[in-house]
């Protein structure tokens, strides 16, 4: 599996310093956010973290987007495409909708599914993959909603993320990740219980049954650090490698 680093983890650092410590921590590759240091329509930018990652030996995983199906539009997509592209990736995460699975009405969920079907087929066009947080309050938050909607759009353009759910317990987190592993392709990882967050030390039983239910060969992104500093990216990677190890 391949190892990498969620940019919006250190919203606070630059580029520069984000690439310099994930590549310290051995690292392979970085998710680059859309909404603070890969904007989509900043070029300079774009091309900046391209030729710092190339120095540094490292690669961009993903394309971590901001862009919201069901409520953005579609005509924008290519845009962020085209930034994903010069990052160096085919694969962008979106979000899908604006509200968890249980509140969709028949008539917005019809609305919801037929804005997918369409980012899909933009996305095949493209040549790229789309990929879905299975996040709070969007359509994906529920593992029935998430398979609901794969199976639905049917596009391989059109996958899923997965990460534990830190309101949920490691079984009903298990069952997701069982349940979504044809589709999944990033894993975010973190080790979280509520709105409280821990060493990743703590939770290395916990995501090895993780692993073991999403199966296949997935690349792991640490998504923000217990404390939020920067310095305690080696010890985050350490721990996520003793994972992998098994």
């Amino acid at each position: 599996m391949k190892t990498g680093l969620v940019s919006v983890s250190f919203r606070k650092h630059t580029a520069s310093e984000i690439i310099t410590a994930a590549a310290d921590a051995g690292l392979e590759c970085i998710e680059w956010g859309s909404d603070v240091h890969a904007k989509y329509d900043d070029i300079e930018a774009l091309e900046h973290i391209a030729r710092m990652q190339a120095e540094h030996k490292l690669y961009c995983s993903s394309y971590g987007t901001y862009f919201r199906l069901g409520q953005d539009d579609l005509a924008l997509l290519p845009e962020y495409i085209k930034a994903a592209r010069m990052l160096g990736t085919n694969i962008l995460r979106l979000w899908c909708g604006v509200k968890s699975t249980w509140e969709y009405q028949k008539c917005e969920k019809a609305a919801l599914f037929e804005d997918c079907r369409a980012a899909a087929a933009v996305a095949e066009r493209a040549g790229v993959k789309l990929c879905l947080e299975c996040h709070r309050n969007t359509y994906t938050e529920t593992k029935e909603g998430a398979l609901e909607l794969m199976q639905a759009v049917s596009s391989p353009a059109f996958r899923m993320y997965w990460q534990p759910n830190q309101g949920r317990s490691v079984s009903e987190n298990i069952e997701y990740a069982s349940l979504l592993a044809p589709y999944i392709e990033h894993i975010h990882v973190f080790q979280w219980k509520g709105d409280d967050k821990f060493p990743l030390a703590d939770g290395v039983d916990e995501w090895r049954q993780y692993l073991g239910a999403a199966g296949g060969e997935h690349t792991l992104l640490l998504e923000f650090m217990p404390d939020g500093r920067i310095e305690s990216l080696p010890q985050e990677a350490e721990s996520l490698c003793k994972i992998i190890k098994g």
